[in-house]
């Protein structure tokens, strides 16, 4: 049967009425095939993943049904929630490292959806009924010690309103909406997802150069001053100065702007030498792209150093460390600000929740 194209869902901004809701994973997207001993994992773009977690693959083998087809998402949980960066790690082209990763972080399986059972497939059926027969398939809870777990799911529009709020603490990401007639349609926005949306302000401290014009901006480097005294990013040789810590990205400009804000910030150009990120020289090697990129290693991921003088107001979802997890959305530029001002003392922290508890079942 494999690839199969996911089911997609679209933002919206609100939670909508008369769906089944379910958490967010935030991992990597996956369809799970088993056929008696032979498993294969596809990629939220049908790439294959099964090399990268043996320690799935053995728990599919005990876990899931002998013949079965199964969509859901893979993720590492760490000790304050979901490990987004350590998930990351395991994708390596060292078959020893991932053997080392698979023991020292593990991965579980989340799983949501049920595609096939058998020689039965269960696309054309609607999800009610396929995830009656997931529970079916796998149980109506999580076994504990399992690594394939089923996630929670609830048609109370004011429970699934509380899991948005709490379950962000256990490092999800949100809501999944779905109708409960809905058929599983491959690599089509059926569902609607539900997203955390907040504001920062942000210094700009650098530019990289867009890949196909060299008079426009790619995308702009965003910088938050840290308490050196209780820092959140490692700290530097100079632990009595304001740390500048690289936090993300915002770069999704029409041409024209791009080429405006080249403009725009030239007579802001610096020598990295006068840098605020000079002292790290880990931040400096990648950013001068001596480290490449873990999903594409041919990446540039050089920069531009600008005097640390302007600052932008950004949208983003969450923090993942103390980075954002996600591409930020540029809302406006705020010359009111001091840019000495713009520090994580203005981000929200959501309240820590047990991961534990969402991977079992357990909430109410």
């Amino acid at each position: 049967m494999p690839p199969v194209a996911p089911m997609l869902a679209k933002p919206v901004a609100g939670i909508p009425a008369d769906r089944i809701y379910e958490p967010k994973w935030d991992g990597f997207r996956s369809i799970v095939f088993r056929d008696g001993d032979e498993v294969e994992i596809g990629s939220r773009n049908e790439r294959p993943m099964t090399r990268y977690f043996p320690e799935l693959v053995a728990a599919f083998l005990e876990e899931l049904p002998e013949r079965c087809v199964v969509d859901g998402e893979i993720v590492v949980p760490g000790d304050d929630g979901l490990d987004f960066w350590a998930l990351q790690q395991r994708i390596h082209p060292a078959a020893s490292r991932v053997h080392m990763l698979s023991e020292k972080t593990p991965a579980t399986f989340v799983a949501f959806d049920l595609l096939a059972l058998g020689d039965e497939s269960f696309m054309d059926l609607p999800f009610a009924a396929r995830r009656a027969r997931l529970e079916e398939a796998l149980g109506p809870g999580s076994v504990p010690g399992a690594s394939v777990r089923l996630t929670p799911v609830t048609r109370d529009v004011d429970l699934a309103g509380k899991w948005f709020q709490q379950f962000e603490g256990a490092g999800l990401d949100g809501l999944i909406a779905k109708s409960p007639d809905v058929t599983y349609q491959p690599n089509k926005r059926v569902m609607e997802k539900v997203k955390h949306v907040r504001t920062a302000d942000c210094v700009v401290a650098g530019y990289r150069v867009h890949k196909r014009e060299a008079d426009a901006v790619g995308s702009l480097l965003l910088g938050l001053y840290d308490d050196p005294a209780h820092p959140r990013a490692p700290a530097s040789d100079h632990e009595a100065e304001p740390l500048l810590v690289s936090v993300g990205v915002v770069g999704a400009f029409p041409m024209a702007r791009r080429r405006e804000l080249f403009a725009e910030l030239q007579p802001l150009v610096a020598d990295m030498a006068d840098h605020p990120w000079s002292w790290a020289e880990s931040m400096a090697e990648e950013h001068r792209g001596q480290a490449g990129s873990r999903w594409n290693a041919t990446k540039d991921l050089s920069f531009v150093p600008l005097r640390p003088e302007r600052v932008v107001e950004v949208r983003y979802d969450y923090m993942e460390g103390f980075r954002f997890r996600h591409t930020a959305q540029f809302v406006r530029w705020r010359p009111d600000r001091d840019p000495l001002s713009c520090g994580y003392d203005q981000l929200e922290e959501p309240v820590p929740f047990d991961l534990a508890e969402v991977l079992a079942g357990r909430v109410t």
